[in-house]
């Protein structure tokens, strides 16, 4: 059975389990891993069960003693989870430190220094550490290096490289893999009971989400995935029809209307479309595989360009995907991402 409930984690919840009953579980981590594999879930529920006051064998949680019941209900008094706003690009730092006119005396370092309410451990949980801007990633790194007794922090990101050299340093490193199909269909059959009668599109799903369920749930709606496969069929055409892509594109992010988060998550799901595509003629060039989905495989298959246009290409997709959260301008963006894609250095070979 899945570690408290999560699937595809075991591995990782046994090596907690070990270190806690070996009373050895350090003060700070760096949760890393592809999105949508569940690592903010695991932190929640490892934050759980370290402030539980009668965990079970296994690192699990009772889910009965006051603290279980605060930490289920989200209002337990210690464990603090800092996110990034949706309208901002980057963790505030007021969030780790306090405004100006409460530093040090407010935010999550702050509270850190408290007193446990329930139990033995203060948790914090720093989701979104991929976008702790330098300044704010500078003061925390007192408290990662030497966290207030019987604290645990947590940081979740996706990739090493997006994190401050001195960030890494004072973190042990925890890697998440990709989920399973077999385990991806597991849980969508779980929360999605209706479309377990079609056991076909859940595997479809499982097959093109590369071990993401948030991807996997995202591809339950049949309009995305219509436009998924306009966009990877649009992608593999020679030439490139940067035009009628950016066209495409735009109509995409303006249906989610006048709000601009929901209009950035939109143009982040585009933006991953063609990350998928790109990585994936990659590896067809390097290797001469295709991927199982089999919309992704056959637009791959007849693509003609090669592995440097490929590169150039990723490169300038996640180029852009950095500027949604700089809170560029979307049509502009749109328009600058695909007149790169057509640029002659990165023009398709005949």
């Amino acid at each position: 059975m899945a570690w408290q409930g999560i699937e595809g984690h075991d591995a990782v919840a046994a090596d907690f389990a070990r270190s806690h009953a070996r009373g050895r579980v350090a003060g700070t981590y760096l949760f890393i891993g592809p999105a949508g594999v569940g690592k903010a879930s695991f932190a929640r529920q490892l934050a759980k069960a370290v402030t539980c006051r009668a965990p079970r064998a296994g690192l699990v949680a009772c889910d009965s003693c006051a603290s279980c019941v605060q930490a289920e209900a989200g209002s337990h008094p210690d464990i603090e989870i800092v996110r990034k706003p949706e309208d901002r690009a980057t963790i505030p730092l007021e969030a780790l430190i306090g405004d100006a006119d409460h530093r040090l005396r407010e935010g999550l370092c702050w509270r850190l220094l408290l007193r446990p309410v329930l139990g033995g451990r203060r948790v914090a949980i720093i989701l979104d550490a991929d976008h702790l801007s330098e300044e704010a990633a500078n003061c925390l790194l007192k408290t990662l290096e030497e966290p207030p007794p019987d604290a645990l922090i947590i940081l979740v990101g996706t990739a090493l490289e997006r994190q401050l050299p001195t960030i890494r340093s004072r973190c042990q490193i925890v890697r998440f893999q990709p989920l399973s199909a077999d385990a991806v269909v597991r849980v969508l059959s779980s929360e999605e009971p209706s479309a377990t009668g079609d056991p076909g599109r859940l595997e479809a799903c499982a097959a093109a989400a590369a071990g993401s369920l948030a991807r996997a749930r995202l591809l339950l709606d049949d309009e995305l995935v219509a436009f998924r496969s306009r966009v990877f069929r649009t992608l593999g055409e020679t030439p490139l029809r940067g035009v009628e892509l950016a066209r495409d594109v735009i109509a995409f992010v303006e249906a989610a209307g006048k709000e601009a988060p929901p209009r950035r998550a939109r143009l982040r799901v585009a933006l991953d479309f063609a990350v998928e595509f790109f990585r994936a003629a990659l590896r067809r060039d390097a290797a001469g595989t295709l991927p199982t989905d089999a919309v992704l495989a056959a637009a791959v298959h007849d693509w003609r360009g090669d592995a440097e246009r490929a590169d150039g290409a990723l490169a300038a997709t996640l180029d852009a995907l950095d500027a949604i959260e700089r809170n560029a301008n979307l049509t502009t963006l749109v328009d600058a991402w695909t007149a790169i894609l057509e640029e002659p250095r990165l023009a398709h070979s005949t």
